[in-house]
């Protein structure tokens, strides 16, 4: 009787900068009871994928458990998939680094199982008709990705089956598809229903081998599934189903399937990921739209079949776009990845700045969907931290002190500045309201600047509507795609979506009506026309002499007063130290037109310390009581000469002084997001405003002088 060869595999991944207890957790609720659920099934062979994160953690930690996987390998039972070490997207790197990443795991997996991998497991399953060539040059000979990308080839169900082949300037690929409907169904689903996915599979389609291959966390970390995989046995009675039925059914591993079958064809695949991945990607209206219409085809009953071919979203690369904070941890890394090549192969490994690299290139904080990811701050601060301890070595390893470059950081077609020593890094946008995008504490290899913008997502419309509907219990668990759940009370009414931004040194001309409440909800009026508009540079000092750096950056604007347009000018001089962690801030405000003006001015601020409900992190201003110092408080001050913002933890505190003293307002920076766990509120950072009224003659100007400093610090006494 023939069979059909079941594929099964998962992928269990903790990122970069997760904390320890997660692992902990996860480690308990989910990996290890999995497979000693599937030792006691030695007739099944299964396939799975450790992240270099997690793999790190379980050889520091777990040992034991590390032997255990080996001798499930060794026994044939097991195979173990290789990937990138750190768990990067391949294709959004540098390809020398894309190829470090997956030899430094084929290494580790030869150390620790004494196994030669075969295949990749591809983060995201984000692939790019360029993968073949860097894969192959790692000594891969399979990947596996979802049935998605081989529609989109213009593929049909019944040719799912299998593996195909792909090739890029002749280095051929292996590729698996990922059966979708098996991966929605397992383990929400009852083990018959993947039986019954089987039996059609081999009998009507006439398959002879088909692939599951997903997280592996949704086997107990998953809201709920802790209960009804392992509580209820729902595991235990899937390897049973399958153990029981293998008259018709055969557990291989992928290379097993490789050795026994030819290739189903040749393809060749489009960008794409999961189905998924791709709505997230796309921006909030385009979003919106895309729903819109998959819900208008449903409604009229067209079958998905016939439109999934000509249906998709976006790609991976819409997140760079769609959120210009992922576009600065890329572009950071890529910058840091050039100053790591300036050191000989054998410093960057021995030196500990490729290793700092590579674990700054882990995907996790760099988008966005239905897990936290991105909007994560101690995801995205973990990133910069491993990326500045890569600068670090590099500037100590070559000898770099001071130095000043323009160019386009960003890769917006418009130059910025980028200043360093060896205690900060600065990155100016001239083309930006002459903001300061960011400021590196490097001492503490901690980027102040890693605030998020508040934007609209597509659900925060199902916030609105579902805030006072939660789903209702259900005697299985839901996938997480299908739950609607609120980690807190009234989260509707704390939505705010931001019109620029959360850089620092913004300028604002703010309306009469202006108050710390509509400030904070970026509803308030802009007189202005300099907050994110573009400044000239007027002149700048090389760094050649022994003088600290400085930076002239002016904008010729306008502020609108009932309905009449007033020309006004703002000069800023920025004077940045050789040597400490400062900048000095000139500003020059002048009434460019023939009438009396009466301006509110703002400079804005926002940074982070990551904590905002911690003790260890505050405010300080001297000479002044505040109702609460935590970063989460909010409150107006007067007469404010000099704030501070201290961190106990880290030791460091960044001070701002004003001259001449102006008012002060301050608030938390909140964005709501979703996770597996729910909808939850998130702090990103604190937004300062100093603000100060002027009167201003025609012709006449005003100054005023702010001093940022960064500096080590002791807790303050109780």
């Amino acid at each position: 009787m023939n069979k059909i060869n079941f594929l099964f595999a998962i992928h269990n991944h903790q990122p970069v900068g997760n904390f320890g207890h997660v692992f902990e957790e996860v480690f308990n609720v989910c990996y290890r009871p999995y497979f000693e659920v599937l030792k006691r099934f030695p007739e099944l062979k299964t396939t799975a994928h450790f992240s270099g994160p997690l793999l790190e953690w379980l050889k520091q930690h777990r040992a034991d458990y590390l032997k255990m996987l080996k001798d499930m390998v060794q026994a044939g039972r097991l195979e173990i998939l290789s990937g990138g070490f750190y768990e990067p997207l391949l294709s959004t790197l540098p390809e020398e680094d894309a190829i470090g990443q997956i030899r430094m795991m084929n290494q580790f997996i030869e150390a620790e199982f004494d196994f030669e991998p075969r295949g990749l497991w591809l983060a995201e399953r984000i692939w790019n008709p360029d993968l073949p060539r860097i894969i192959a040059q790692a000594g891969l000979q399979f990947t596996i990705v979802d049935d998605t990308h081989f529609y989109y080839s213009g593929l049909e169900e019944n040719q799912m089956q299998g593996y195909y082949i792909t090739e890029r300037l002749g280095h051929p690929l292996f590729l698996f598809p990922i059966s979708k409907e098996l991966r929605y169904g397992i383990p929400f689903k009852m083990p018959e229903e993947t039986l019954a996915t089987l039996r059609r599979a081999k009998d009507e389609l006439g398959f002879t081998g088909m692939t599951y291959a997903d997280d592996g966390e949704k086997f107990g970390s998953w809201p709920e599934t802790f209960q009804w995989v392992y509580k209820e046995k729902w595991l235990e009675k899937f390897f049973t189903a399958i153990n029981d039925n293998n008259d018709w059914i055969e557990t291989l591993t992928f290379s097993e399937y490789i050795d026994r079958h030819s290739p189903s064809g040749r393809i060749y695949l489009p960008m794409a990921s999961y189905d998924e991945m791709m709505e997230w990607s796309l921006p909030t209206k385009a979003a919106l739209k895309f729903k819109w219409l998959k819900e208008e085809l449903q409604a009229k009953d067209v079958q998905e079949e016939r439109y999934k071919l000509f249906l998709r979203g976006g790609q991976w690369d819409n997140f760079l776009t769609k959120y210009e904070e992922s576009n600065l941890l890329h572009k950071k890394m890529l910058h840091v990845s050039r100053k790591v090549k300036e050191l000989s192969p054998e410093e960057q490994e021995s030196s500990g700045a490729l290793k700092e690299l590579y674990q700054g290139q882990c995907n996790c904080a760099q988008w966005h969907g239905m897990f936290g990811g991105l909007y994560l701050n101690y995801l995205r601060h973990a990133l910069y931290q491993h990326l500045l301890k890569a600068e670090n070595i590099v500037d100590e390893k070559t000898g770099q002190g001071f130095s000043q470059e323009i160019f386009d950081y960003n890769m917006d077609g418009k130059d910025e500045i980028l200043v360093s020593n060896r205690q900060m890094n600065v990155l100016m946008a001239p083309a930006y309201g002459g903001a300061l995008m960011e400021i590196d504490y490097r001492p503490e290899c901690f980027n102040l600047s890693n605030v998020l913008r508040r934007r609209e997502e597509i659900y925060h419309k199902t916030i609105l509507e579902s805030a006072h509907t939660e789903n209702s219990d259900q005697n299985q668990p839901q996938s997480i795609h299908d739950r609607v759940k609120f980690k807190e009370q009234d989260l509707q009414s704390k939505i705010f979506f931001d019109r620029y931004e959360r850089y620092s040194f913004l300028d604002h001309f703010m309306g009469p009506d202006t108050t710390l409440e509509n400030f904070k909800r970026c509803t308030f009026e802009e007189q202005g026309n300099f907050v994110d508009r573009a400044y000239e540079m007027e002149t700048q000092d090389a760094s050649q002499s022994e003088k600290d750096f400085s930076l002239t950056l002016k904008r010729s604007g306008l502020v609108t007063q009932r309905g009449n347009s007033h020309p006004v000018t703002v000069e800023k001089k920025f004077i940045f130290s050789r040597t400490a962690t400062q900048i000095q801030a000139h500003y020059k405000i002048v009434n460019e037109s023939a009438v009396l003006l009466k301006l509110w001015w703002g400079v804005e601020f926002n940074f982070t310390l990551l904590a905002g409900d911690a003790e260890d992190r505050y405010y300080v201003c001297p000479g002044h009581v505040l109702d609460s110092s935590r970063l989460i408080s909010e409150g107006a001050l007067d007469d404010v000469p000099n704030f501070s913002m201290r961190d106990d933890w880290h030791k460091f505190q960044l001070s701002i002084a004003f001259s001449p003293a102006v008012s002060l307002w301050r608030f938390p920076v909140e964005t709501i997001s979703q996770s597996e766990d729910g909808f939850e509120r998130t702090y990103q950072g604190s937004c300062l405003l100093a603000h100060r009224k002027l009167t201003l003659a025609p012709g006449q100007s005003v100054k005023h002088h702010f001093t940022l400093n960064i500096s080590p610090s002791e807790p303050t006494p109780a």
